[in-house]
This record gives structure tokens, sequence and C-alpha cells, in this order.
């Protein structure tokens, strides 16, 4: 019975659907519905979206030719609360009877919920559009006063309804443009001289082109842009009002004259007006209230402190240093006014997350000067947060963690920050937690400290190369961490200088002086419980030679590691055949790479650059470059103070052999906006990590992986690769990453999202110390080894976050190494499901 259930509920949806599918269910016989708008421009179908979007009515939407959404509404009944209640009342005493039975309130409930289902289908669904003679006149009049701002002064629309029987109509919109009018001339009559002059300086910026076709939206680009200039050259008083443009088109055989127009200032007194000449301001005092606030207003001033003609004020003792503030103060004393420093201070001012969003007052005095108030409302010093999470994995039964921190303004007087956050979880393990064993017997704790200051924090002066109008800023990190009965069991300690910088509102470039990362596996031997596939491959080898009996195991790790040597040796067990010996090899040296201590000291660069105009910009580039070098510091000292080496000839600090590589990435996304919420997604990824001098590998937490939900999606996490190689390895690794992906994003009604997609690229290891053939790449014909998947997705967008379910199939698998590699497992039994939060790229 439980198992028809589903099949019951679908049959009913199925038979409903069927029952709504006459688009004109809803529709009166003297009504149509609109099923379809053509637009005819000049005799041609204009199919734009442009032009579409100007009509007041448009059909119902639909999904491949069905308007789903329109047959969903037909499935709600009108006067579904009448209908109700005409039921129950039809028979005599029939409501008193069910009021008996179910009580009054049960009663009520029952109408409610059938009348909250049929408001739901409604709001889910579309009602039908039917023909307004008024809004098909409105559009007329719009597609028209469209045509006319670009340019077709005598372009003229009609429109055509044609109706059948069937109570459905479809609209044809006719558009004759003529010929559009060209902007032949531009004269100006500018009053202020000192605006005249600013105008003359500033024309080679115009937006007005002469011998161009004629758009009234070039004219406001225009004004904008002289109110913008004006402001920013000492102008104080002008605004876009003051800008009118006058067009001459009679007998001008379709040319337009532009006259420029630009009035003097317009001064209000009580009682009159008149009309003066623009002057140019420049700022005579610049005072910043550090401590402002609407209750101390009328405080006295107890403290105060001048630098480089900045004045600074404090109704208490003050707690900063000038510097730190005049550093994120754009406005200075006696220079000339510019709208733009009011505007960069306010963002850098909130960029030091020590004060509210401030205040900047401009205070008019007699002889063109301003006088300019920061008022500054300083934040808490410290602020505490605490965090708590309950979480259930393939690895815990339950995990119970907690994240304090604290925040700290100010610390030595220049805005910095200073942030101290711990973290710590306990859980129970799926293989541990039994009666002999405690319960919570997975630890992690560990510690970070972040000092960010907001300016380069060099010992040299770094204001040439790196301005304080590129918001620099520097962090500088520790952290440490220790895991018990997770894995390897790590500690982990990590400390790191880097600096932050802006050029413009498109790039951000990140520097790291030095990072360093040290991680000292505390559990080696606990190897083979963890990677068991690497384990059932080596044991299955020892019992098809005899080495254990059928039925037994190697014991871990001691006989498992004995096994290895014994087999790696010159005299190897009698039947290991030279493919065991290279399994076993590559075993062997994965167990190496995976279980040695890292010592890692870097430098890196960071460039991005994000065409992005808002968080709703769907049509941008994001150009990303990372240059990580690892070692050479180390390397030189090395050599210097002429270190040993050890057995394996590598240079070591503390016992560690640490790391030396060069790893460049380039990083590539496109977005393509075709409107009506449709949008092609593209990124490209190459990323490669060669080592050399002191190392023969990559450590594994700089290595590269392929699939999961962010990369292709037809395979899990760290399953794909390394190239043609058939792994099932844990997590497979390598050195060197080239992935592609496309995306094709739509809308299926309100906020619910639908994507077709295809992930193509693999991972292979390249100039380290891996020799299997199948893993490496060898030249370019190693690419017929990129995988790639194809699917379909699910979104949901909840304003704040979207939620995404995607379908991944493996269509070209490069492990199937001597046989056809299309669509083999080409099914949902195979598909790989993904869920996750935001898109992908």
């Amino acid at each position: 019975m439980k198992k028809g259930a589903p099949k019951i509920v679908l049959n009913i949806i199925i038979v409903l659907l069927f029952a709504s599918c006459n688009s004109i269910k809803r529709v009166a016989e003297d009504e149509h519905l609109l099923v379809k708008n053509t637009v005819y421009v000049n005799d041609k179908v204009n199919k734009t979206e442009t032009i579409n979007n100007l009509l007041y009515q448009k059909e119902n939407r639909n999904l491949l030719g069905i308007p789903f959404r329109l047959y969903i509404y037909n499935t709600a009944r009108p006067n579904i609360d009448s209908i109700v209640n005409s039921n129950i009342d039809k028979k005599p005493k029939k409501r008193e009877r069910l009021e008996r039975f179910l009580s009054k309130k049960q009663l009520d409930k029952y109408v409610e919920s059938r009348i909250g289902f049929n408001n739901w289908l409604k709001k889910t669904g579309e009602a039908p559009v039917l023909i307004d003679d008024k809004k098909i006149e409105r559009s007329v009049n719009r597609l028209e006063a469209y045509y006319f701002h670009h340019g077709w002064f005598n372009a003229k629309a009609s429109s055509k309804i044609n109706k059948d029987d069937n109570r459905k109509a479809t609209v044809d919109y006719y558009i004759t443009t003529g010929e559009p009018y060209i902007v032949d001339s531009l004269s100006t009559k500018i009053d202020s001289p000192i605006i005249d002059s600013l105008y003359t300086q500033s024309t080679s910026k115009s937006h007005i082109k002469l011998n161009k076709q004629y758009e009234t939206a070039t004219f406001e680009l225009e004004k904008d842009r002289l109110t913008t200039y004006f402001r920013n050259h000492g102008v104080y008083h002008f605004s876009e009002d003051y800008v009118f443009f006058e067009m001459d088109t009679v007998e001008t055989n379709k040319k337009v004259k532009v006259d420029l127009q630009i009035q003097n200032r317009l001064v209000k007194t009580e009682d009159s007006s008149k009309r003066v000449p623009f002057n140019i301001y420049k700022i005579k005092n610049v005072n910043i209230f550090t401590d402002y606030s609407y209750r101390k207003r009328n405080k006295a001033i107890i403290d105060s402190a001048s630098y480089e003609g900045y004045d600074l004020f404090s109704n208490d003792k003050l707690r900063f240093k000038p510097k730190a503030l005049t550093d994120a103060v754009f406005i200075k004393p006696g220079s000339v006014f510019r709208d733009n420093d009011r505007t960069m201070s306010y963002r850098h001012i909130s960029e030091l997350r020590t004060f509210k969003y401030p205040n900047i007052e401009y205070i008019e005095n007699a002889d063109t000067t301003l006088t300019a108030n920061v008022y500054l409302t300083p934040l808490k010093k410290f602020g505490l947060s605490f965090s708590a999470e309950v979480s259930q994995s393939n690895i815990q039964q339950i995990g119970l963690s907690f994240n304090p921190s604290v925040l700290m303004r100010n610390v030595f007087g220049g805005a910095e920050t200073l942030e101290l956050t711990a973290f710590g979880s306990i859980g129970a393990s799926k293989d541990a937690a039994n009666d002999e064993d405690r319960f919570f017997d997975i630890q992690e704790w560990g510690g970070d400290l972040k000092l960010t200051i907001p300016r380069i924090f060099f010992p040299l002066n770094t204001e040439k190369i790196i301005p304080k109008s590129m918001s620099p800023s520097t962090r500088i990190s520790l952290s440490t961490s220790n895991q018990t009965n997770i894995g390897l069991d790590k500690r982990t300690f990590t400390g790191a200088i880097n600096y932050k910088w802006r050029p413009n509102d498109k790039v951000t470039n990140r520097f790291d002086l030095l990072s360093s990362q040290y991680v000292r596996n505390l559990n080696p031997d606990n190897y083979f419980n963890v990677y068991s596939t690497s384990f059932n491959t080596l044991n299955d080898i020892a019992q098809d030679i005899g080495y254990v009996g059928p039925d037994e195991e190697l014991g871990i790790p001691d006989q498992a590691n004995q096994f290895i040597s014994e087999a790696l040796s010159n005299n190897p067990p009698s039947g290991l055949s030279p493919d065991d010996i290279q399994t076993i090899n590559n075993i062997d040296e994965r167990q190496t790479r995976l279980t040695e201590n890292n010592l890692i000291i870097s430098s890196s660069f960071n460039y991005v650059r994000d065409n992005r105009t808002s968080l709703f910009d769907e049509n941008f580039s994001i150009f990303r470059v990372k240059l990580e070098s690892a070692g050479n510091v180390l390397s030189l000292a090395s050599s210097v103070f002429d270190l040993e080496k050890n057995d394996n000839g590598n240079y070591e600090i503390f016992n560690v052999a640490y790391s030396q590589y060069i790893k460049p990435e380039l990083d590539y996304i496109k977005h393509w906006d075709f409107g009506r919420k449709k949008v092609l997604a593209f990124r490209t990824f190459f990323g490669i990590a060669i080592p050399y001098g002191n190392s023969n590998s990559i450590p594994f937490s700089k290595s590269f992986f392929a699939g999961g939900t962010n990369d292709n999606r037809a395979w899990t996490a760290y399953s794909l690769g390394p190239g043609s190689s058939d792994s099932n390895d844990e997590f497979n690794e390598a050195n060197l990453k080239i992935a592609l992906n496309l995306e094709y994003r739509f809308n299926i009604f309100e906020d619910f999202y639908g994507a077709f997609f295809a992930d193509a690229g693999n991972i292979w290891n390249v100039l380290d110390n891996v020799e299997d053939e199948n893993a490496t790449f060898d030249s370019f014909s190693s690419l017929k080894d990129i995988a790639l998947g194809s699917g379909f997705g699910l979104r949901y967008d909840f304003g704040f976050v979207v939620f995404r379910f995607d379908t991944g199939f493996k269509t070209y698998d490069p492990s199937y190494q001597n046989a056809n590699r299309w669509f083999n497992d080409y099914n949902f039994k195979s598909a790989v499901y993904n869920i996750g939060i935001n898109y992908p790229f």
C-alpha cells in the first residue's frame, strides 16, 4: 500500500494536468487568449529582446512550447469558497452532521485547506493573458517613442488583432521607421567663463559625436558627464539642472542641430533671486571629529591634534594615530573641491572596520572656500561572537563543533583590527565508537590570529608605488590545528604576511610576501586503514602469491610494510609479476608522499580582473592569474650555509625536507546575458605545479583534483584521473590540471531555474616522480584523456543564496583505455548527483 502511494499521487497530478490542458478553459466567450505577438519593423520580423520588452502584453510563458503555468492555473477553480460551502449546504442538515462528526473547528479547517490549495494553484500558475485593446494601444505608443528616441523622428506604429473562432488571438505590430536623423552640428552658449573653460578642456570625452545617428540617451549621458566633471574640478554649486540641450530639426534635411546651453548659477534669497557666474571652490579646512555621537554633540572638545593640515578633535582622550585617519580621508586642505574625494573617503573609512558609516559635511565660507567636517562614530572596541554546529558524515556518527571569536579594533591606535578565533570539535567515529572505546573519540582543536593593518606595512615607503587611493592593507596571520583520530592525525602550523590593494574598481592584487606551512602526520601507521583501496590491492596481490592465506589479511602496518619492502627488494617473493611489482611500487610511492611531513615556505602573486558592475550583472568576465613559488629562500640558505643532505639527497629543516616548486594558475570566466533570464556561462582553468631542486613531487595540499559539484559534475570529488588510469584511490590528485565548463541557464518560472551543462577536463602527473604512463602527461596526445561529462540541473533562488541540484552523466570516460570511451555509463544508475550552494562559476 505504501509503495503504491507515490504512483497514486503521480497519476492524480497527470489527470489534473490533462484536465487543465485546455488553454482557453478560463477564457470567457467574449474574450480572446493572446497566444503570440509578432513585431514587423519595415516589413521584417524583429524578435529581439529589446523590442519584445516594450510590449505591455505578452503571451503566457511556456517551457518547450507548453504553457505549464497556465495549465496549473486552470486546475484552480474560481469561487472555490462558494463551491465548497455550497456542496456542504446543498443537503439539509449536512453541515450539522459534519460538525457533529468532525467538530466545527475541523470542518472550518477542511474548508480553509480547500481554499488555500486552490489559492496556491493560482499563485503558482499564471492567469491567461487576455487581449486588452488599451494595453495594445499603449504598446504602439511605446514602440513609436522607442524609435523616436533612437533617431527615427518620423516613425509610425500600428497594430492588428487576429482573432479566431477558438477564443484565441495573435497581435501583429507594424513599425515604419523612415530615415534616421543625424547629429550635424553642436554649438554652445555657456554664460560662466569658468564653466566655458572647463567645458573646452573636456570636449574630447564628449558623448555627442557629429555625423552619428541621434540617440536621446547620449544627451543624458553627456549631461551626467558634464555634471560629474565640473563638480570634480571645483564647481561646488553645479548640478545637472543647469545643462540644457536645444534641438533644431526644421528644414534641415533630417539633420539635427544641437545647441548646448549652460546658464549662470541661480542664487535665491528670501524675497528675490539672481544669477551669478560659477566659481571654483577650494578646501580651506578639514576637521575630523574622531568620536562623534548625537548624544555628545554639545560636549566640549578636550583633546585635539593637527597633522599635515588636518585638524582632529575628540570629546575624550584621542585614541587614534592621526595618520591612520588622514590616510582614509581624501579631502585635502588647500586642494580644489572634488566631489569624488568625499565618495572615496566614505569607502576607505568604511573599510577600516572601526567606525560606523561616516558623515561628511561641507560648510561654505565667504571667500569661495569650503570647510569639510568629517564625523566619525567609533564601533565598540571589542566584538564577541560564538557559533556551534552539529554534523554527521561518512567518518563520524555525530560531531559537535564550536567556534568562539573576539575582534579587537584599533589595537595599536592606527585603526588596526585583531581577530582571535578558536575552534574545536569532538565526534564519534563510525569505526571506533564501540563499547570498549570512549564515545567521542575524534577531536580537533586550534586557533587563528589575524592582524589587519589598513596600509602597507613594510620597512620602505611604498606610497609612490601603491598610493592610498588603491585601498592598500596588510594582513599578518598565524594559526595552528591539531587532529586526533582523523585519517593520519595531523598537527599544522601556518603563518603568512600578505598585501592587498586595488589599482581600480575592476582589478584586485594580492601579494603573499611570506606564507609558511608545517604539517606533521602524528599517526602515519594508520595509512592503510585510511586508504583502504591501496591496502585491498596490496592484500589481493599477497593472497594471489600465497604470501598470506586466502582468508587472511596483511597485518597493518608491520606486515603490509614488510611485504612492500620484500617485493621491492632485489629478491622479491616468488610469484610476483612485473606488473605486480609496478603496482606495489606505485602504492609505496603514494604512501611515502602522503605520510611524509611537509614544510612549505612560499611567496605568491594573485591578480584578479572582474568586470562585473553589480551583483545582478550577467554580462561580464573574470580573469584570474596566480603565480606561487616555494622553497627558493630555503634553497639559497641551504647552499650558503652548506647544510648536509639526507639519504635521499634532500636538504632538511627541522628534520623535514622542505618543498620546492613553482605553480602558475590561469582561470577565466565569461557570462553572456541573452535576456529573459537566460545566461550562457563559460569557464576555463589551467594549472601546473612543477617540483624542482629539493623536491620531486608536490605536497598533497598543493596538488590538483578533478570531479565534484564545482568541477566535472559527472565524477565525484577526487575520483577523476589522473589521465586514463582506472584508479579507485580515495583521493586522486596530480600536479597538472585542465578544466573547461559550459552551462546554459534559463528561468522556468518565478525563482525556479534550469540548466544544461558540459564539463571537460582531467588531471595528470608531469615532471615529477610518477612513472605510470596512464597517469602522466607525455605530449599533446595526452589531451585525448580529457574527460567529458554532461547533464542538467535545477536551481532555486532564495535571493540570498541559490540551492543547486545537478545530475551529471559520464559522456566520454578516459578510464576505458583500450575500448570505446563514449557513452559507456550514460544512464541514471551511473549518474552522479550533486547538491551545491550558489552557482559553480
